[in-house]
This record gives structure tokens, sequence and C-alpha cells, in this order.
């Protein structure tokens, strides 16, 4: 059975910005090249890969693209690879240019891999006891009394989002970086916007 590709995505494509299709079509080429039975689908304006249950998806936006993997096992694979990010959508964080991406080798191995955990019926997700919520660091709480739009805001979140920021934070492995993520952080909270509000509405 040859590849399924549906027109909407090669429109997908085109309308993408110039940097884009490249990248897109690379992605593309290589799912189709390790899984030769793979559908293509649109879905929430997202081009999607079918085999078995949604295999993958990439996505192009205006400075960058994402690639990523729907099963939760992929995630443990390419933490042990240091390839999974958390920097935006995807599984490979924002990509704007093909350097960006692993070697095509690689980037085989791991639809591959993704293939295996679908054709296994491999859970999207583990079943998780719910998260307690997330404690604010000393550092985010001291510039939240400096500012009440974002305090109040930060206060309205859901638990999710007010993790999103604090994780974010957290997360930041030098000090400057840190900084300019709490300057952010409060920047964003006072306008009411998530940490990820780039991504709603692309």
């Amino acid at each position: 059975m040859k590849s399924i590709r549906d027109p909407k995505v090669d429109a997908y494509i085109e309308k993408s910005a110039e940097f884009a299709r490249p990248i897109l079509r690379h992605l593309r080429k290589l799912v189709h090249r390790a899984c030769s039975t793979a559908e293509e689908s649109l879905k929430w304006n997202f081009p999607f890969f079918v085999h078995h249950g949604l295999l993958c998806y990439m996505g192009g936006f205006k400075q960058h693209c994402s690639f990523g993997f729907r099963r939760q096992g992929m995630n443990e694979i390419l933490r042990k690879d240091g390839r999974l990010s958390s920097d935006g959508m995807g599984s490979f964080g924002r990509i704007t240019s093909l350097a960006d991406l692993p070697n095509d080798k690689t980037l085989l191995r791991y639809i591959r891999e993704a293939v295996k955990l679908n054709e296994a019926g491999a859970p999207v997700r583990t079943s998780l006891k719910p998260r307690p919520p997330a404690k604010p660091p000393a550092d985010l709480m001291a510039a939240l009394r400096k500012n009440k739009n974002a305090a109040t805001n930060f206060k309205k979140f859901s638990p999710y989002q007010r993790r999103e920021y604090i994780e974010w934070i957290t997360e930041a492995k030098q000090s400057e970086t840190r900084v300019k993520r709490l300057a952010t952080t409060i920047k964003w909270l006072a306008e009411g916007k998530p940490r990820n509000w780039k991504y709603m509405n692309c």
C-alpha cells in the first residue's frame, strides 16, 4: 500500500513562510520514507501523519517550524538522546532551518520507533496522578507584588497555565536567562497572556 498524500497538506506547505517550506517538505518526505503506508490528514490546522493512529505532526509558524510525536514512549526515547525540547510546540523545539533537525538517519530512526509504538498500541500519554500545584519561586512572587495586573492575571490562570510559567523560569540554567524569563513572564502576565500564547492562533 502506497503512502496517501492529502492535497490539503500541499496547500498548507505552499501557504507557509518561505523559510518553512523546505523544512516541511523534508519532514514530509522522511515520514513517508520511514513509513510507506502513512496517510496524511489536516487536524487542528496542522498536518498529521496517520498509521495505526496519529503518528506524528508538523507545523509552520511565522518564524519557526515544529515536528513532534504523539506517543508517550517517544518522549522517553528523545529524552534519553538529549533531543526532547520544551521550547514551543513539538518534540524538537523551534526549528528555523534544516540544520536545527537531527540528521536524516537519526530522524528516520525516531519515526520508525514511533511506528513500532503505534503498531503495538502504546498509550498516547501515561496515566499519572494529578500533580500538586506548582509553588511559585521567591523571585516570581516578589515581581508579582510589584505588578498588580500581572498578579491578578496569574491568580486567574489555571494551575496548568501557572505551572507553565513557573517551570519556564525555574528550568533556566543560567541566572541571566532566568532574569530575562522572569521579566518576560511579568510583561505577558500583565497583558493577560498564557505562557504559549504565540501558538494559540497559529
